[in-house]
């Protein structure tokens, strides 16, 4: 059957509405243009008319005939005069443009008595950094003015610095990190603390610019996600790092927010994630909710060193192989998980081999996230047995091919009991909580182009993919829904989230004795050993 073509109101309608918009705006802004006198006389006849109302309410009623003789002989005397009607209407034409001026007070062209003493403040603070003595003609002087040093700047309603373009030498040297460290500091410090500044130099033009961040939203709950396949939302962060935005609904209202998104899979760059933070920073959050990301397309084994039940609304879900908190449960879910991926790189490599596509058990995402796995080393190494974190060597290093993604969160003072894979193989980075520069560096290899602050809210952080640009992060708030403390509206949007239930409730011991244990460690322990000579 042919079809049809489109009509031409539906295929370039869009753009004659356009060039039908622009003429209407031109017309409209040339006639505002044109009838400007007489938009401000009509204007000025209005404020008359008004004003005149308001005299004659606010004169008394034993008054009123007295003024209406008044104004009647004036009226009578204008008449009868020569060139009278004239000259009243001229008369009543320049009050009533007088009156219909616009009286907005202009724009000042420069800052206030208040904004200039800061700005001459910050310009004095700088000028031992970006003078010398051997300058004959030094941008930076003591008693110098700032005019120069700042062709762009913007205050905030409270008078402080929101927006400021700096213009140094070009022998200062900013190609090194701990000079732009310093005055990056000196900055922060002079126009307020408490707030994220974004610094970005301009090497080639010796500009900096420093643009002060409003603070990312904190009432983003748990959602599904408008992604694809391989795709993990691990927060949100500004706009103006990122071009993609994502729809996501808050209450009743809906807005676009720009997402981090880390990608996963074969062609991943950066197919493992490690998640550093303090107590209370929201790593397990983060944790959470990859973990409910990940159940959409994949299984997921968890692994809880903390033992603080924080994932105990997924056991028994329907694509969670495992929630493990015990050491001896720990080892046999992971040695099953790297004898899983050694039996998927075969099975791969002997489909390839024989010019067949990959088996479909090899397809489906296996998720492995660890919390805190450093509280197993210390057990371990007290029972005499293996490190948990040894049997993650596999699925690190030949995970990508197998379709294998290992998730690990610790805290900062942890860090050293991280085995040398995880560090080496954990190329997406994610930073939450109040951290140092030189925390930040350590985890991220390089520091943020903004400032961090003390105080932040849960969930709050910074995020590197590989060796990407650093992004300010916003986790969204995925609590525990067992919780006490977690609100109705966050407990919903979790419990919808969760996939049905594989297990009867009643099927699901809290803990499980050391006898119930051992059938199913003697169980994984030989399907391990079933899988490796394969």
């Amino acid at each position: 059957m042919a079809r049809r073509p489109l009509p031409r109101i539906l295929s370039n309608g869009s753009a004659q509405l356009a060039r039908s918009r622009e003429l209407a705006r031109t017309a409209a802004d040339s006639a505002t243009d044109v009838l400007h006198p007489l938009i401000t006389i009509t204007r000025g006849l209005r404020r008359l008319a008004a004003a005149g109302r308001r005299k004659w309410a606010d004169t008394a009623k034993d008054r009123r005939g007295p003024l209406l003789f008044l104004v009647a002989s004036v009226i009578l005397v204008v008449a009868l005069l020569p060139y009278g009607p004239l000259l009243a209407v001229i008369t009543v034409m320049a009050a009533a443009a007088w009156q219909g001026r616009d009286r907005t007070r202009p724009a000042p062209d420069g800052p206030d008595e208040s904004q200039a003493k800061r700005l001459q403040a910050l310009y004095e603070a700088l000028v031992p950094y970006f003078s010398t003595a051997e300058d004959p003609a030094p941008l930076y002087a003591h008693g110098g003015a700032w005019e120069k040093a700042f062709p762009t700047y913007g205050f905030d309603g409270t008078g402080r610095v929101n927006h400021l373009v700096i213009r140094y030498p070009a022998y200062f040297t900013d190609g090194e990190a701990e000079a732009r460290a310093r005055i990056e500091y000196l900055i922060t410090a002079k126009s307020g603390r408490g707030r994220e500044y974004h610094f970005t130099w301009d090497e080639e033009g010796n500009l900096l610019t420093v643009t002060v961040l409003a603070p990312l939203p904190t009432d983003i709950s748990a959602q599904r996600f408008v992604t694809s396949p391989g795709e993990t939302v691990l927060g949100f962060t500004d706009p103006i790092q990122v071009q993609r935005t994502l729809p996501l609904t808050f209450g009743e209202e809906q807005r676009d927010v720009p997402p981090v998104v880390w990608r996963t899979g074969v062609r991943s760059t950066e197919p493992h994630l490690l998640a550093v933070g303090q107590p209370g920073s929201g790593t397990s959050t983060l944790l959470r909710s990859v973990a409910l990301q990940a159940l959409q397309h994949g299984d997921v084994l968890i692994v809880e060193g903390g033992g603080t039940g924080e994932y105990a609304c997924l056991i028994g879900r329907d694509g969670v192989l495992a929630v493990e908190c015990a050491l001896a449960g720990a080892l046999a879910s992971l040695e099953w998980a790297s004898a899983e991926t050694e039996r998927r790189l075969i099975a791969v490599n002997r489909a390839r081999q024989a010019g067949h596509p990959p088996p479909d058990d090899t397809k489906r995402p296996l998720w492995i996230l660890l919390d805190r796995p450093s509280a197993f080393t210390h057990v371990a190494a007290a029972d005499g047995r293996k490190d948990p974190q040894s049997l993650l060597q596999v699925p690190l290093r030949h995970g990508r091919a197998a379709s294998v993604t290992v998730v690990v969160a610790d805290q900062f003072d942890s860090l050293d009991t991280l085995s040398d894979p995880v560090r080496q193989h954990t190329r997406a980075r994610v930073v939450l909580g109040p951290a140092t520069a030189d925390q930040l560096k350590t985890v991220l290899g390089t520091p943020p182009h903004t400032t961090p602050v003390t105080h932040v809210p849960p969930g709050r952080g910074y995020a590197r993919l590989g060796t990407g640009q650093v992004h300010r992060l916003q986790v969204p708030a995925t609590p525990d829904p067992y919780d006490d403390t977690t609100t109705e509206a966050h407990r919903q949007a979790v419990l919808a989230l969760l996939p049905p239930k594989t297990t009867p409730a009643d099927a699901e011991p809290e803990q499980l004795p050391e006898e119930s244990q051992e059938p199913e460690l003697k169980q994984l322990t030989e399907k391990a050993a079933a899988v490796e000579p394969a």
